[in-house]
């Protein structure tokens, strides 16, 4: 049997990028040399090879199979390659594919892409290179413009900074029903993995030093021109009298979002000037995620200074949108359903009327229940899909879609993802329109209330340094499911991975109360947690304060129970 050193060397041996090399080379040394955290650290980077599946590859940079590096990447592109010149012949297309390749500003980023770009070239394909860091929802846009028949984003969008990831989309020729130029799911991700798996070597993988094409800036214009014009005619007054404080938390989406505001009317921009700047070291957060305590303080700060009406944080790749507003007296950032809600009334009460036969709204299973109210009270029909906007985005005559981690798709036309580009032009709109009538978000929030009733969501999660740990967790939840959870009898215990409202079986457990609360439990997709999901529903007979305070006493008592069946 071959020895983890013996494949470490060959690892050596076929590796293209000299840096990793020779850190792999000082692990081994350390190792041989009886270190004990070397041993560790070599034995998590052959433990296994990063999977490809259908968020792509996502993982720390480094060394070794287990990690993101120039020779795992030029192993994806190979099997990409494969597969989309199998897919044409398959099709009986003698010809390229069109591959449109963008990448952000985190360690490694750019030489991934162009490695892709290499690849794809020598494969004998069409390889199309954004010129420059660009958001994530620019290489989704691309791909459907360009008519591609894929799309690649190097991106970890909000991971931590020792992580890149590689987002594939499918396209063009390749995918034409509803999903096209969206994420990649099933078959699609496993057809390109036994490919990447099938790839021999990484020196036996043909890349080109030229001929891709580096793109001009006329694409990244296009979409902020389409996307300036997603909130529709305005009151280019009120839009101008909207004070907006944004921060694109050192990500690649600070310049986009500025021209997209700024062109849609608002010019009253402030942007976070610690933050504004890509950094792949990150320097001002813990994690580079709004949802991460913290991470938008600078932003609230400013917004204070400045008597802004608004705050808009993305994260680093953009795909995502924080919303934070004056409620109470108080900068508060609102949940993610709060904004999905909001953002859904706004697009069902313009679509309901004109919107085509089967115009839907939807979003993630673990996400709040309101939009589906909402979309019943305009008229349109309602889906929940599984997590991921790779489900989401490819939902049949879908007019708008959301998941609670702050993705929004408010333009499906233009890109088959969240985009939190648009999500913020839109968000600023409804802000001016509010505020010239002497109105805020937090009225907005109120009206919902009063129309739907109030559905307090909460997550709750348990992160893991050993990954290992979540599938016995897992196994343990699903065999011995809770029988109450805040003082009410557990109705409904359903394994998500027999398939659950019709969708397809993922890993989770979804319980619902004798109360009408309702917990979905389920491993994260993209860190090393287990999440929770709560919501509790309560009308509002009266007074929206309090029928507001009794959801959250009645949310604070399943907070503790489902906290106690998480480590």
């Amino acid at each position: 049997m071959t020895s983890i050193v013996e494949q470490a060397q060959a690892w050596i041996a076929d590796d293209p990028d000299p840096a990793t090399r020779e850190e792999l080379e000082r692990i081994i040394a350390g190792h041989q040399a009886g270190s004990a955290d070397a041993g560790a650290e070599l034995a998590d980077r052959f433990r296994g090879t990063l999977e490809f599946g259908t968020a792509g590859l996502r993982g720390a940079i480094g060394a070794g199979p287990n990690r993101m590096n120039r020779a795992v990447v030029i192993r994806a592109a190979a099997g990409l390659a494969r597969y989309l010149t199998d897919a044409l012949v398959e099709l009986g297309i003698d010809g390229p594919a069109r591959v449109a390749i963008g990448y952000d500003a985190r360690h490694g980023s750019r030489q991934f892409a162009l490695d892709t770009a290499a690849v794809m070239t020598a494969a004998g394909h069409e390889a199309l290179l954004l010129p420059k860091t660009l958001p994530t929802p620019v290489l989704a846009y691309a791909t459907r413009a360009l008519d591609a028949d894929a799309g690649v984003m190097v991106t970890a969008s909000h991971n931590p900074p020792q992580d890149n990831g590689y987002k594939v989309y499918l396209g063009g020729r390749v995918v034409t029903d509803q999903g096209q130029g969206a994420q990649i799911v099933p078959p699609y991700d496993g057809e390109i993995a036994a490919r990447i798996a099938a790839v021999p070597s990484v020196s036996d993988v043909p890349r080109a030093e030229s001929g891709w094409t580096t793109l001009g800036d006329d694409v990244a214009a296009d979409y902020v021109t389409a996307v300036s014009a997603v909130a529709g005619s305005g009151d280019a007054d009120a839009r101008a009298d909207v004070r907006i404080v944004l921060t694109p938390l050192h990500g690649v989406g600070g310049e986009t979002v500025e021209q997209a505001l700024a062109a849609a009317g608002f010019t009253d921009l402030h942007t976070v000037p610690e933050q504004a700047e890509p950094d792949p070291d990150f320097p001002t957060v813990d994690f580079p995620n709004p949802e991460e305590a913290g991470a938008i303080d600078l932003s609230l700060a400013l917004a204070e200074t400045v008597g802004a009406d608004l705050v808009i944080a993305n994260d680093p790749d953009a795909d995502r949108c924080a919303v934070a507003t004056v409620i109470d007296g108080r900068w508060t950032m609102l949940h993610g359903d709060v904004v999905g809600s909001l953002l859904g009334e706004r697009v069902a009460s313009r679509a309901a009327g004109s919107a085509p036969e089967g115009a839907t709204l939807a979003n993630s299973i673990v996400s709040s229940q309101q939009l589906s109210a909402i979309a019943a009270a305009h008229g349109l029909a309602h889906a929940n899909t599984l997590t991921g906007f790779k489900w989401i985005g490819r939902e049949a005559g879908l007019v708008y879609g959301y998941e609670e981690a702050l993705g929004y798709c408010v333009a499906p036309d233009l890109v088959r993802d969240k985009d939190g580009v648009s999500a913020a032009v839109v968000v600023a709109d409804l802000v001016a329109e509010l505020k010239a009538s002497g109105r805020t978000l937090a009225d907005a929030i109120d009206d919902l209330a009063r129309a739907y009733g109030v559905y307090l969501t909460r997550q709750v999660s348990a992160r893991f340094a050993d990954i290992d740990q979540i599938p016995a967790l897992m196994e343990r939840l699903l065999a011995s499911p809770p029988e109450s959870l805040a003082g009410s009898a557990v109705t409904s215990t359903d394994d998500m991975n027999a398939g659950f409202r019709g969708l397809p079986g993922t890993n989770g457990l979804h319980l619902a109360t004798e109360s009408g609360a309702r917990v979905i439990i389920r491993p994260s997709g993209t860190e090393p947690k287990v999440k929770a999901y709560l919501e509790v529903v309560t009308p509002v007979d009266g007074e929206v304060a309090d029928a507001r305070e009794a959801a959250s006493a009645a949310m604070d008592a399943l907070e503790a129970d489902v906290k106690a069946l998480l480590p």
